[in-house]
């Protein structure tokens, strides 16, 4: 697995609850941060209230290894009840250039909901890179473990996802 292949991840759930309460809960971009180890707070900027494609929003993320950094994520795509998706990008320059430049983004992160058997199926996907983040750092420090540090990073953003999918499936299918 080279950086360059645009290393990515996926988890699927099946949600016991149909796809308007499950789109309710994974446009709220706040949920995550109660539920991600890493997604430490959210919030809309610009007066957005909710999702829209090209509305922004700030995250503030921890890492044991990289600390806290902020992201400023623009929302790409947005099909009701069936896909939600945005762009992470670098702001405030901490991983080289300061950028908003969906091209150059972190990462990109995506939500897809589809009806089955009287439930959701939920996929949340993310792509690392194609911009500049803590991985660029570590394989510019290690360039021999390339593999390694991807393997590694996947296998978080896996254990994130997994976190906060089994969190949306409890508050869905519990009706809170």
């Amino acid at each position: 697995m080279r950086f360059t292949d645009g290393p990515s991840v996926h988890c699927d759930v099946h949600v016991e609850a149909d796809v308007p309460r499950v789109w309710e809960l994974v446009t709220d971009i706040r949920l995550p941060a109660l539920l991600s180890p890493e997604l430490q707070r959210v919030a809309w900027l610009d007066g957005a209230e909710g999702p829209s494609v090209g509305a922004c929003f700030e995250g503030y993320n921890y890492h044991q290894q990289l600390g806290e950094w902020r992201t400023v994520s623009r929302v790409v795509e947005l099909d009701e009840q069936r896909v939600f998706a945005w762009v992470v990008t670098d702001v405030d320059g901490r991983y080289g250039e300061p950028t908003l430049d969906p091209a150059k983004s972190m990462a990109s992160w995506c939500y897809e909901l589809e009806a089955e058997g009287g439930g959701t199926q939920l996929r949340q996907s993310a792509l690392i890179g194609p911009g500049r983040s803590g991985v660029t750092l570590a394989l510019e420090r290690w360039p021999n473990r390339m593999e390694e540090i991807i393997t590694f990073r996947k296998k978080e953003l896996r254990a994130g996802m997994e976190a906060t999918l089994r969190g949306i499936k409890a508050l869905a299918e519990s009706g809170s």
